[in-house]
């Protein structure tokens, strides 16, 4: 019996194209993980290799996609094709299988690098244009939601009892209750 063509799909901002990623490429099945940062859980990831059988392969666009450091691409792949599943990478134009020969695995670790490096340098090139914006005036971080006098009303009406709890404070000053929190700690520093 021949196994599922599995797609995974990761973006990590919602501007991101989630078509463009498996385009003309039919699978019985796509597991699509909108997730950023590094350290950001992805469920649909971890419900995929829940699904996976062995006879099915997976396709990913790319490498990045898939994993985010080498360690994690290498340990991924070794787990997934230790149990039959094949996994295909479509901008690499590879594909691991349970039959990988040696030169197939030093092709993934070269791959997997070239991959984390590129990471590495788009973000280090992010954070010098931000620093370069900054320095010019045009970057100011992140917008303040409250202006000083709003923040101050919000502190005073916390101090004074008039809401029961910051969720309430957060709904009446329109911000999120984390925001409610950051507002109120910056009250204890100034």
């Amino acid at each position: 019996m021949k196994g599922h063509k599995v797609g995974y799909v990761r973006v990590s901002s919602v501007d991101q194209n989630i078509g463009r990623q498996l385009e003309g490429i039919e699978v019985d099945r796509v597991f699509i993980d909108k997730a950023s940062g590094k350290n950001t859980p992805r469920p649909k990831f971890q419900e995929m290799l829940s699904y996976v059988r062995e006879g099915d392969m997976i396709v990913v666009h790319s490498m990045d996609r898939f994993a985010r450091s080498l360690k994690d691409l290498v340990t991924e792949v070794d787990q997934l094709v230790k149990r039959g599943v094949a996994i295909q990478f479509i901008k690499e134009n590879i594909t691991f299988t349970a039959q990988a020969t040696p030169m197939d695995n030093l092709m993934l670790q070269l791959m997997g690098a070239f991959a984390q490096f590129e990471r590495e340098i788009i973000l280090e090139r992010q954070k010098e244009g931000i620093k370069l914006a900054a320095a010019q005036g045009k970057y100011k971080g992140r917008v303040h939601k409250l202006n000083p006098d709003q923040a101050q009303a919000l502190r005073q009406a916390w101090d004074e009892k008039k809401y029961s709890s910051k969720v309430d404070l957060a709904k009446a000053f329109g911000i999120s209750r984390q925001a409610v929190y950051r507002y109120l700690k910056t009250s204890i520093n100034h």
